[in-house]
């Protein structure tokens, strides 16, 4: 029976948050990987994942056709994990989620390559954020150049590096009370890094359905107010939670935008909030879930704990561990 390392994967955005996951949980499934980065000399935190020589980090750039083509040369599956939070420059939300996985999609196509695609609970050609708009685009550009692609949308992903609990652990020691946006009613589905990763490689395996879409979310359906609570109470912080109409909180994006780390909120990100962030009952019943594929999802109340520790007050953490 052919060996996994007989297998080389082309894993594009492979040095990112998810990425580092994805990659680490193939190599223990022992994949040839291939990462595929605009700037290969800021992925080598990944070669302690694999064995000697088992990774191999290219230059290749989603809005250069013929780096991404470059890039896939002899692999056997295309995993593409680009996106962006917020548009800089020439990374705008269309050039790299909606032309960018495109691009990645021919390029599998011509090598005849299995493709996993990952996009976003959310996606929607009619949504007003047009971030959701361009992760929608960007799955119909993939399934029409390989049909057989399997598509994973999850919920807000979180862990030790992510973006989201961070950044909220990371307000809660600067400021006195948080905003609510929308009253901070809206649900959200938080699933652990390591499930989606999980995932991925499952999907790599040949364990997901080819051409099928999967929803990927937490055990828990949780309000943007309650995830708030959590982290505070894991940080061992008590804030004031103040509710920040959706009108009033696209005005303050207009110029948070521009501001630095935790304090950026982009008008985009507000209107991405206005909508529940939760895996559908369709795709329950489908079984198109984690748990479909087996998979057992993580509570950001078990996970978070283990990293959001560092952002309690010295005074606090030396006292609890006492």
């Amino acid at each position: 029976m052919a060996s996994n390392l007989d297998t080389l994967v082309t894993v594009f955005g492979g040095s990112g948050f998810l990425g580092r996951y994805v990659v680490r949980t193939l190599c223990k499934r022992d994949y040839r990987i291939r990462i595929a980065v605009r700037r290969p000399e800021l992925a080598g935190h990944l070669q302690p994942a694999g064995k000697v020589g088992q990774i191999h980090a290219v230059q290749a750039n989603l809005r250069h056709p013929a780096s991404v083509e470059a890039a896939m040369r002899g692999s056997s599956v295309a995993i593409n994990l680009v996106g962006v939070l917020a548009e800089s420059g020439a990374q705008t939300f269309d050039a790299v989620q909606a032309r960018g996985a495109e691009t990645v999609a021919k390029a599998a196509a011509a090598a005849g390559s299995r493709m996993v695609h990952v996009s976003a609970i959310g996606a929607d050609e009619r949504s007003s954020s047009r971030y959701a708009r361009a992760k929608a685009a960007g799955e119909k550009a993939v399934l029409s150049a390989v049909p057989s692609a399997t598509v994973l949308r999850p919920s807000v992903v979180f862990g030790p590096e992510d973006q989201f609990t961070n950044r909220f652990a990371a307000l809660a020691r600067m400021s006195p009370a948080l905003p609510l946006i929308g009253g901070g009613v809206n649900k959200m589905q938080p699933v652990y890094v390591g499930d989606v990763a999980s995932a991925v490689a499952d999907a790599v395996d040949g364990k997901a359905r080819a051409g099928a879409t999967y929803e990927l979310g937490g055990p828990e359906v949780l309000t943007m107010r309650e995830i708030m609570e959590i982290i505070m109470e894991i940080t061992e912080r008590n804030r004031m939670l103040i509710s920040l109409p959706f009108g009033l909180a696209k005005l303050q994006a207009l110029f948070l935008q521009f501001a630095p780390g935790a304090l950026k909120l982009t008008p985009d990100q507000v209107a991405l909030l206005r909508s529940d962030n939760v895996v559908s009952d369709a795709a329950k019943a489908a079984g198109l879930t984690l748990e479909g594929l087996g998979i057992t999802p993580d509570s950001m109340e078990a996970i978070a704990p283990q990293y959001l520790w560092r952002f309690r007050a010295a005074g606090q953490f030396q006292k609890k561990s006492a």
